[in-house]
């Protein structure tokens, strides 16, 4: 069977090929009955528009490009499920690259990437997107892009932005460890190239501070968002000889290596040891006990992204161009408790 095209769309909705076309293309001076009436003939025949030819008969192009660095699988996922709904929703095409965000020459990789590619724009991920300096060059060069950073609001250097209040999820999670009773919470780093891991930082240093409990640097261990630096962070913290009852790893990842450390040792999670995780991913719900931690949109906070980014590009109104945050929220499970009396 050969596959639909826009003629069949056409003839199907009973409207010309040039709304079929502006309705694809999100634009506007269609009416909303008929748009709907054309996204109902695009569902029925499973239409898809091909970004590769729509390109090469406009000057314009209709292809996105996804950059991250981030060695946890489950969030690299997460975005690309979030920005590829966007474009399949809107008929643009993706094109997915993994990045050294320690390259000396990483923007003029990613300068050529985008001309030889023929990118319209693209959705810059941490940590790329919290180089202020590689952003700068960016879009000095002419590169159209939308940025996903850690921070409790917008930066304010005028680029579209999606930011994530990581700060205060982390407060939020220290917190419940605190008013559960733990006195002594060790914290697992990410990786200091992302911004997230100072803002999960800077949350777990404030509750405490709040709560009158003066940061104990022995009970802090730097890492990077990986399940074996929070197996080996963990042993670390499990050998002090005053050592912790609750443990806060930085994402999900890292807290499964502290719960398989504990489990090494002996210890009953979460009455011997409470532990937290951040992000809410598959391992926070796979683990045994599941794992208290911050839920993540990440899904929802790459389509925004993407959505974003395509506003810009279709120089929308400012008005229509706000920035946009998401707050982690706390979700308490079954590994973290009370701290055993006298612990």
């Amino acid at each position: 069977m050969r596959k639909p095209t826009i003629k069949d769309v056409a003839a199907r909705a009973e409207v010309s090929l040039k709304t079929v076309s502006r309705v694809i293309n999100d634009e506007a001076g269609v009416h909303a009955r008929t748009r709907e009436q054309v996204r109902k003939a695009i569902a029925d025949l499973d239409y898809r528009p091909d970004p590769s030819a729509r390109s090469l008969r406009s000057a314009q192009s209709y292809a996105l490009g996804l950059l991250y660095d981030n060695p946890n699988p489950y969030y690299v996922i997460a975005m690309q499920n979030g920005v590829l709904s966007v474009c399949r929703e809107t008929g643009y095409g993706l094109q997915i690259h993994p990045c050294d965000a320690s390259s000396p020459d990483l923007a003029n990789d990613i300068i050529a990437l985008v001309r030889n590619a023929r990118l319209a724009g693209i959705v810059l991920a941490p940590p790329m997107s919290e180089q202020q300096a590689l952003v700068d060059t960016l879009r000095a060069n002419g590169i159209r892009l939308v940025r996903i950073v850690s921070a409790s609001r917008a930066p304010q250097d005028g680029s579209a932005c999606i930011f994530v209040d990581d700060r205060d999820a982390a407060y939020a999670i220290t917190e419940h460890l605190i008013q559960l009773g733990h006195q002594r919470v060790g914290f697992l780093w990410g990786g200091k190239s992302h911004g997230s891991s100072w803002e999960r930082f800077k949350g777990y240093e404030d509750a405490l501070r709040d709560y009158g409990i003066e940061p104990d640097p022995a009970l802090v261990v730097e890492g990077d968002y990986s399940f074996d630096d929070g197996f080996r962070g963990a042993r670390r913290l499990l050998a002090l000889p005053n050592r912790p009852t609750a443990i806060f790893g930085s994402n999900d990842e890292i807290a499964a290596g502290v719960l398989a450390a504990a489990r090494s040792g002996g210890l009953n999670v979460p009455y011997d040891l409470s532990i937290a995780g951040f992000e809410d991913s598959p391992f926070s719900k796979q683990s045994w006990p599941a794992l208290t931690t911050a839920k993540q949109a990440t899904e929802d906070i790459a389509r925004r992204a993407t959505r974003r980014l395509l506003e810009d590009l279709r120089d929308q109104p400012v008005s229509a161009l706000a920035n946009e945050g998401f707050s982690p929220e706390l979700v308490v499970r079954g590994s973290t408790a009370p701290p055993r009396p006298g612990a």
